[in-house]
């Protein structure tokens, strides 16, 4: 998983698709990422930041109980464990330095379950930041705890009404402030989508996780590596940060998407928010509404980078449903005394349901983020039947 091309293609997906008022502010990101990205200074900076602060490097959990009852040894990448409880702060982190760096004040971010909104909202705090994270009505009613732990630190939630009311139209909220403040605030993008630099970017900022797992995998395995790892897919970049550990090994690498939101496997060539990349569309064109349990997951489309994973066949991706993910949220929660976030929960419900192809094999799940923020929604829907 290298530098896409000159411009900013991973093969035929990604590029720049904006209006012309973003094109200075994208090459100066770019320019200014580069810069960053070589500079020894930023670089120890930043993992000065992600140990002292996130708490890097996160552990690899063997789950002992889990791997019994399903016969795969099962892994976890813990980075559930992370200050603000997600991957999201390593590459907050390093796109909130990134801003300092280049003398703006000010956070723009959109978030879905809220996770992302949450780091932004704290590296803000951290760095000085004024900060407006925008999120859809639909997931500020159903992620109220992050809502208001974003409130605590000082952001500004605003909602955004269009549309289905979820992260789509988040990041369409997001986009049109940065277009009107881009002289003086950076929009802090959480995935591995946008324009270019956006998906190398972040990829590149998450890439810590992927180094650790590989290190902590083959210390575990006596220098071997998992035979499978396993990620949920959105935006994707969590699923981009781990891949990029493995990506030149002879681990399967394998994406787990919503049945209601499954880009790759249900989607076509398009171009939406600033990328060329699969997207769910209907007949006309014209972008269709993605459904998730997870609102982190409840959008149309996928990182460019993953669309050429999946074109090139390096990688793989299948979709689950809700019903499976809330047995998965259940299951990791009673076998392993760990209650993972419905947006991992993804990956897991993939792995068992496929245990008997796996039977044997070694998984690696990338445990994204913990499931505080989805007890009282999962309350709602489990209420007796526990």
């Amino acid at each position: 998983m290298g530098e896409p091309d000159a411009g900013g293609r991973f093969g035929r997906f990604g590029g720049r698709f904006v209006p012309e008022t973003l094109m200075p502010a994208c090459i100066e990101l770019d320019a200014a990422f580069r810069d960053a990205w070589a500079d020894p200074e930023f670089r120890s900076e930043l993992d000065g930041l992600l140990t002292d602060y996130a708490g890097r490097p996160s552990p690899l959990t063997e789950c002992h109980r889990l791997s019994a009852e399903l016969g795969v040894r099962v892994l976890l990448k813990r980075e559930d464990l992370n200050h603000t409880g997600s991957h999201k702060i390593n590459n907050v982190l390093g796109q909130a330095l990134l801003t300092k760096r280049m003398g703006k004040k000010r956070l723009v971010a959109e978030t879905g379950a809220g996770q992302h909104g949450v780091a932004t909202a704290t590296a803000a705090a951290l760095m000085g930041f004024e900060c407006t994270v925008y999120m859809g009505e639909v997931d500020m009613e159903r992620q109220k705890l992050n809502v208001f732990r974003m409130r605590l630190l000082g952001a500004e939630v605003k909602p955004a009404s269009s549309g289905s009311r979820t992260l789509k139209d988040a990041v369409n909220e997001a986009m049109r402030d940065w277009v009107a403040t881009v002289e003086t605030s950076h929009y802090c993008l959480g995935s591995v989508m946008g324009p270019h630099p956006y998906p190398w970017m972040v990829r590149e900022l998450h890439r810590v996780l992927g180094a650790e797992a590989r290190e902590q995998s083959r210390t575990l395995l006596g220098g071997s590596d998992p035979d499978v790892v396993v990620a949920c897919v959105g935006g994707g970049s969590n699923a981009a940060g781990i891949f990029s550990g493995f990506a030149d090994t002879t681990a399967e690498l394998v994406g787990v998407e919503p049945a209601g939101g499954a880009a790759v496997g249900a989607g076509v060539p398009g171009v939406v928010h600033g990328m060329a990349s699969f997207l769910m569309q209907d007949e006309w064109g014209q972008v269709e509404e993605a459904h998730s349990i997870s609102a982190g997951l409840d959008y149309p489309g996928v990182g460019p980078e993953h669309a050429h994973l999946a074109d090139t066949g390096r990688a793989t991706y299948h979709p689950v449903t809700d019903d499976e993910v809330i047995n998965a949220f259940q299951v990791l929660s009673r076998t392993e005394g760990i209650i993972p976030a419905l947006e991992p929960a993804h990956a897991l419900a993939w792995v068992i349901r496929e245990a008997p192809a796996l039977a044997g094999r070694t998984v690696l799940v990338n445990l994204s983020g913990r499931g505080d923020k989805d007890v009282a929604q999962m309350m709602d829907i489990l209420e007796d039947k526990l």
